[in-house]
């Protein structure tokens, strides 16, 4: 395998360029290759066969807070100089780093680290390390490309605390709804009126903690279903009572809001009324996600109840049935009905999932169609 040496060499060749004939090719080559290095906004470092740092571009020297001159005469792994301690204090040991897999391995690696800068402070990057080989595909170093990502990890960090305050300024304007119904309900009127508000305020509450999970970017199915399932799945001792079938898929807020809410009175109603109200009965949920002619993505679930008492329809519509009949299809161009057969509860719901992202973001990020 090539040493350290043949990179020695060309280095040093590269230095006497400027007395070579201003019009040969081979210093308009390497007078444009390093334009564009030394323009370059990511930091590039090339490493030799033994990972010591032969060439870093003016990006890299601004990054790490050392000069090429400084690497070259430490005469040790780049590892060492910028790379060589965790923030907690501890020691990184060469073997253990992901940047330097990339030559012994032979492979490509991505990832994120934290470097170490001249001045020590610690700050985090994106790296991408590949090999280079020579004209006869031997491996005899690598080259790294390293970006700072402490904006990005700021954002983040921003982001996350400005949707935990989000959520936790929502779940106060639950707390006082919850208040005011309680003043509200107060000496007038039944108390399990007052219970059964509390749990739809509880289960709009546990769907807001799903998407907070994921920055209200999206709610995975699964999640959700088993969120708004939980209070009574948990409370049953019988694991057979509940069936659960279908694929995981990501929903936006909306539609994870309004079937959290859904699956909360269906389930709420089983236990009252339906089978859940007896030892013997059964609930069996299950959905699909699929196409349809035109390419949009549908979700089709099917709550089944059976084993449980008798059923008839109900002489008028509540709460529950209103917003799944209703509130589905209206919100999402959908289909919703609840068949009362005698065996028990039926609730059949179509709903064209929503794409995933704010409104006008295909515009900005230039998705959008021509």
């Amino acid at each position: 395998m090539p040493t350290r040496q043949s990179f020695k060499s060309s280095a040093s060749a590269s230095a006497t360029l400027p007395t070579l004939r201003r019009g040969s090719e081979l210093f308009e080559t390497e007078r444009r290759l390093n334009a564009v290095l030394n323009n370059a906004s990511v930091a590039i470092f090339l490493m030799d066969d033994r990972q010591h740092c032969v060439y870093m571009n003016r990006a890299a020297e601004l990054l790490t807070g050392f000069g090429l001159d400084e690497v070259v005469a430490r005469d040790c792994p780049l590892h060492d100089i910028v790379h060589h301690t965790y923030p907690d204090g501890r020691p990184f040991p060469l073997a253990d780093c992901a940047i330097d897999r990339a030559f012994p391995e032979n492979n490509q690696e991505k990832g994120e680290e934290v470097f170490v800068h001249k001045d020590g402070r610690f700050y985090p990057v994106g790296f991408t390390a590949s090999p280079i080989r020579d004209d006869t595909t031997k491996i005899i170093g690598t080259i790294i490309e390293v970006r700072d990502i402490s904006e990005e990890k700021a954002a983040a960090e921003r982001q996350r605390l400005l949707t935990n305050e989000l959520n936790h300024r929502v779940k106060n304007t639950l707390a006082t709804v919850q208040s005011i119904a309680a003043q509200t309900f107060r000496g007038q009127t039944d108390p399990a009126v007052r219970q059964v508000f509390d749990a739809r305020i509880a289960a709009l509450s546990n769907a807001h903690n799903v998407l907070t999970d994921a920055n209200w970017e999206s709610a995975g199915l699964r999640s959700v279903i088993d969120r708004a399932l939980a209070p009574h799945a948990l409370a049953e001792p019988d694991a057979e009572r509940f069936r659960l079938t279908g694929p995981d898929t990501r929903l936006h807020p909306k539609v994870a809001v309004t079937l959290s809410m859904a699956l909360h009175e269906l389930m709420t109603n089983a236990s009252k009324y339906g089978a859940l109200s007896v030892p013997t009965g059964r609930v069996t949920l299950t959905w699909t996600v699929a196409h349809d002619d035109s390419g949009a993505e549908h979700l089709g679930l099917i709550w089944t109840e059976s084993g449980g008492p008798s059923v008839s329809e109900p002489t008028r519509k509540g709460f529950g049935s209103r917003l799944i009949e209703r509130q589905l299809p209206m919100e999402f161009d959908g289909s919703a009905t609840i068949t009362y057969a005698p065996t028990g509860v039926v609730c059949q719901i179509d709903i064209p999932l929503t794409a995933l992202g704010w409104h006008g973001q295909d515009v900005v990020a230039g998705r959008s169609a021509e």
